[in-house]
């Protein structure tokens, strides 16, 4: 059983990176930002709870891995486990091998940026570590539990059967472990239906039914849904032909306005940052008020919309940096919800700060809980299952080896 585990996110110009030991509370984690540029550094907590910032001018994502690794040679990882946002037909984990790495060059076009950053780090950390076990857990995994109905976009049946145009869903290690702690927290454990909402600059929501995913805002990218920091979430597909036609626009111009100009920066102006807005919003800022107010409701018109697809509803879980912090959106949310019974506990919900889990309804109706997320616990989790299994295969070939030639 591997015994700790090296948790990589590489993005476009960044690295997430995490040693999570044996000792569930021990962890050494950094982030490599503005990589590629003069800015370029590395800021984190090595052993000892010893804060760490590194200036790496100029360093691609393989010198970022390489220095940052160095501060954990005494901790040399059993197992790398890298998260992949697009998976695309993929289940489940999977042990990376030429295969895989195949399966996630071949979702490029449905994450551009992302995927092809897995392949960099991925690429970077076999030559590091080659005689690593290495596992791809895919943020799309959890969702490909989604009916057709659920998943399939009312369009030409060809553009799905031959080119994968569907739902995926995103943010999938978040979801998976909130509601799978919330559920043990509320005494049911994977059992029931569920809303989660994970909040912060990318926001998504998931319904989910005795444990597994059912729907979820985020569709074939993860553009589709709710109002993000600078994405848009959901908007009349035909917006693209009238840029086009009146403002001639191409494609590029179009997506990038949507993906990093939108959101809760485009409607306000201001800021993609939450808290920003809420201390301009009371200071009288009107375009600050008013991007919180259509990012509350906004959510709560998801919430509603996803609370179809479960039978019955035993409550909410609120999640990501906004929804583990932010007691204020958290009310404003559910004052859009009141027909669906939900009681907030206004002093409960005040109460809780960051990295604090807790129960925030009255008692009454669906129950409300703040559960922190933890993506790469879950990472790691799915690593220890994934390299656990493969040794059990390779033990197994062996045992039926020696019984044959015997």
């Amino acid at each position: 059983m591997s015994k700790s585990v090296l948790v990589i996110n590489c993005g476009s110009s960044s690295i997430k990176f995490a040693l999570l030991l044996e000792q569930q509370d021990f962890r050494i984690h950094g982030l490599a930002e503005n990589l590629g540029t003069a800015d370029a550094r590395i800021k984190g907590v090595t052993v000892g709870n010893e804060p760490v910032d590194i200036h790496i001018p100029f360093a691609d994502h393989k010198k970022a891995l390489e220095v940052g690794l160095e501060r954990l040679a005494n901790y040399k990882p059993d197992a790398i486990g890298h998260r992949v946002v697009h998976g695309g037909s993929l289940t489940k984990a999977e042990l990376i091998n030429d295969d895989i790495i195949e399966h996630i060059r071949a979702a490029i076009p449905l994450a551009p940026l992302h995927n092809h950053a897995h392949l960099i780090g991925i690429e970077a950390t076999q030559r590091l570590f080659p005689d690593l076990p290495q596992v791809a857990v895919f943020d799309t995994a959890f969702h490909q539990t989604m009916p057709a109905h659920a998943y399939r976009y009312a369009v030409p049946k060809f553009l799905y059967t031959e080119h994968g145009v569907r739902r995926y869903g995103f943010h999938g290690t978040s979801h998976a472990y909130v509601s799978e702690r919330g559920s043990a927290l509320a005494g049911s454990f994977k059992q029931g239906g569920w809303l989660t909402a994970h909040l912060g600059n990318g926001s998504s929501t998931c319904a989910i039914w005795n444990g597994q995913s059912v729907d979820t805002s985020m569709g074939l990218t993860p553009l589709e849904g709710l109002v993000m920091g600078t994405r848009s979430g959901d908007v009349d597909p035909s917006l693209h032909s009238f840029l086009a036609k009146n403002l001639g626009w191409d494609i590029y111009k179009i997506d990038k306005m949507l993906n990093s100009q939108s959101g809760l920066l485009g409607l306000s102006d201001l800021s993609n940052d939450m808290r920003t807005l809420i201390d301009a919003s009371e200071k009288g800022n009107e375009d600050a008020t008013l991007a919180i107010e259509v990012f509350c409701y906004r959510l709560a018109k998801s919430l509603a919309a996803l609370s179809c697809g479960l039978p019955e509803l035993n409550g909410l879980f609120f999640t990501g940096g906004i929804g583990e912090n932010s007691a204020y959106i958290r009310e404003k949310t559910m004052s859009y919800l009141p027909h669906f019974g939900f009681n907030l506990n206004k002093d409960a919900n005040n109460a809780l700060k960051r990295g604090t889990e807790g129960r925030i309804d009255a008692g009454t109706g669906p129950q409300i809980w703040v559960v922190p997320t933890d993506e790469e616990g879950r990472i790691a989790q799915e690593v220890h299952h994934v390299v656990d299994a493969h040794v059990g295969q390779q033990l197994l070939k062996k045992s039926e080896l020696k019984t044959e030639l015997a």
